[in-house]
């Protein structure tokens, strides 16, 4: 029971990687509530899990929720900014609508959700916020223009949170790579071949596999912990190791 009586927002939480965070910060004890626009399909009955909908990319919804929440509990312990969207298009042929839609979810929703959190921890002198941004704020593909400039501005919001509100508040990036999630699979959908698009997401990572939600959720909680408590400002790779070879020769093992 790592965060028994924590209280823990977390964005995007009913699918995915940010399902993946609510169930266990729920089992060990977290009171968990999911900021989302879909509503979810389980934990209805629990006592300690909360669904609020709410739209990040709205200022107004946002500060409801919020406000609903600090109504509820006196604490934040823990943000998670995980909810996130994908837009395929290189930068001649993403609509300007995409490209906001794009930042305003994967952004400036995660400025919202921080800028009403942190007063709480910053009262409280304590409290965690995790971004969740990507291994394409490092390296990128063709033709994710919107995503990847979104994801490496993440890391920039990551350093002032940790600056400016330290050193009561730590704040963290976590970037995955290829994770098994619906998001994952609906774009590779939209391929003619999806089998084989998939074997080239797998073959990009020296683990010769892609992740899984609960390995990203997993390190989320570690961060979240007072173990972790000398790391911030930091964004931090799950990723396989995708993106760290470039080819060539290989010698048998």
């Amino acid at each position: 029971m790592r965060f028994k009586d924590k209280t823990v927002v977390i964005s995007g939480g009913t699918k995915g990687i940010g399902a993946a965070c609510a169930t266990l910060f729920y089992d060990e004890g977290a009171n968990v509530i999911v900021l989302d626009i879909e509503k979810p399909f389980d934990f209805e009955t629990k006592a300690n899990w909360h669904y609020q909908n709410c739209n990040i990319a709205k200022g107004e919804e946002v500060r409801e929720a919020f406000s609903s929440i600090k109504s509820k509990f006196d604490h934040i312990d823990y943000l998670i900014n995980n909810a996130g969207i994908q837009k395929y298009g290189s930068v001649t042929e993403t609509s300007e609508s995409d490209w906001d839609l794009v930042f305003d979810v994967n952004l400036k929703g995660a400025f919202l959700c921080a800028q009403n959190a942190l007063p709480l921890m910053v009262s409280q002198k304590k409290g965690v916020i995790i971004n969740v941004a990507s291994v394409q704020a490092f390296v990128s593909q063709q033709k994710v223009a919107a995503y990847t400039t979104a994801k490496t501005a993440m890391l920039g919001l990551t350093r002032s949170i940790a600056i400016d509100y330290a050193p009561y508040v730590r704040c963290v990036a976590v970037c995955p790579g290829t994770i098994n999630t619906p998001m994952v699979h609906d774009s590779i959908a939209l391929s003619p071949n999806p089998d084989e698009v998939m074997q080239e997401c797998v073959d990009m990572h020296l683990t010769n596999r892609i992740g899984e939600p609960t390995e990203v959720a997993e390190l989320i909680a570690f961060l979240c912990e007072d173990k972790a408590s000398f790391i911030t400002g930091e964004a931090i790779r799950i990723d396989g190791g995708l993106g760290i070879s470039i080819g060539g020769s290989k010698k048998d093992i």
